[in-house]
């Protein structure tokens, strides 16, 4: 029986990218994410060797699929878990958290724990509940949470960097949202690469070039074991249905994520959107009267007036 081969080898092809018209066995697939990752690290000097990075993980395939890359590439690596007591029934927190652990455990590796109930007194969906951002999908108060924890924890632990597994399709489908809203100052935060500015640390993205389906390859043929359960309040949202829509595009026009974000970045580069504006605004950044971390508002930051709004 024919079959498709590898283009470094004779073997048989694990892997078909058709945007790179590229067929790949297991062993240089592996080697190509790899390579293509360091190649990222390198040209948006996102870190060096020698810098203290925090792997932001969640228990799926993109962060602990990073997590295992930066550790085979020998960087100082460690993971940062936030169990966030999402449970509604089916265990969400309690089984990704326990897959972080495994293969923290299986690596050798650090991997800082947050328990939010622990630390804050409620769960994230708590914490929704009793705000006026309180809707039946907490995402955005998720978003701020995690936001707030990561800066504090890489204050606290001294690490340079925090590195987080968001994948291309991940950053097109924002970039689609945000274009089609036209909403160009968040268009030009957008980046690969956020450059650490008053009290927030640098955070990077190195998977930003790599489809969901080659970060998932990659955790299958390197046998990392993730949770395959998407967030029980993520279900419906509109970034999902975004991507659904990106997938019809791509699967017409092979390529056409990958394009549609690399000349995105392009456009940056040459100044597209008015970075003036948006260095301005981070200028005048306040500090948070409650927890002292930047915030663009007078008083208390998106996080504690969440919290001070909890606790009414």
């Amino acid at each position: 029986m024919s079959y498709i081969r590898c283009h470094k080898c004779d073997q048989h092809a694990a892997m078909r990218m058709k945007h790179h018209r590229l067929n790949l066995c297991a062993d240089h697939y592996i080697e190509y994410i790899q390579k293509q990752t360091l190649r990222s690290i390198k040209k948006y000097r996102m870190f060096a060797h020698s810098e203290r990075v925090l792997v932001a993980v969640s228990g799926g395939k993109d962060s602990l699929a990073l997590w295992d890359v930066l550790l085979t590439l020998g960087y100082k690596a460690d993971g940062f878990y936030i169990d966030l007591g999402i449970d509604e029934g089916l265990g969400y927190s309690s089984k990704s958290r326990m897959t972080a652990e495994q293969f923290a455990q299986s690596k050798d590796a650090q991997l800082t724990v947050v328990d939010f109930a622990g630390a804050y007194g409620l769960t994230i969906g708590e914490l929704a509940k009793r705000t006026r951002r309180g809707t039946d999908k907490p995402c955005s108060v998720c978003g701020i949470a995690k936001r707030h924890t990561m800066n504090a924890i890489t204050q606290k632990g001294g690490y340079d960097v925090i590195a987080t597994g968001h994948n291309l399709d991940d950053e097109a489908a924002v970039l689609f949202s945000n274009t089609l809203r036209w909403d160009t100052d968040m268009m030009m935060r957008q980046s690969p690469v956020l450059e650490a500015r008053h009290g927030m640390p640098r955070k990077v993205k190195p998977f930003f070039r790599f489809y969901e389906r080659e970060t998932a390859a990659y955790a299958l043929l390197r046998g990392i074991d993730y949770i395959q359960d998407e967030c029980p309040f993520a279900e419906g949202s509109r970034t999902i249905e975004l991507k659904h829509l990106l997938n019809q595009l791509e699967d017409q026009s092979a390529g056409a994520k990958l394009n549609f974000y690399m000349n995105f970045l392009k456009a940056q580069e040459q100044d597209f959107f008015n970075r003036d504006k948006d260095e301005a605004t981070r200028a005048n950044l306040n500090r948070c009267l409650q927890c002292g971390q930047p915030t663009t508002a007078e008083g208390l930051c998106g996080f504690c007036r969440l919290l001070a709004q909890s606790q009414r």
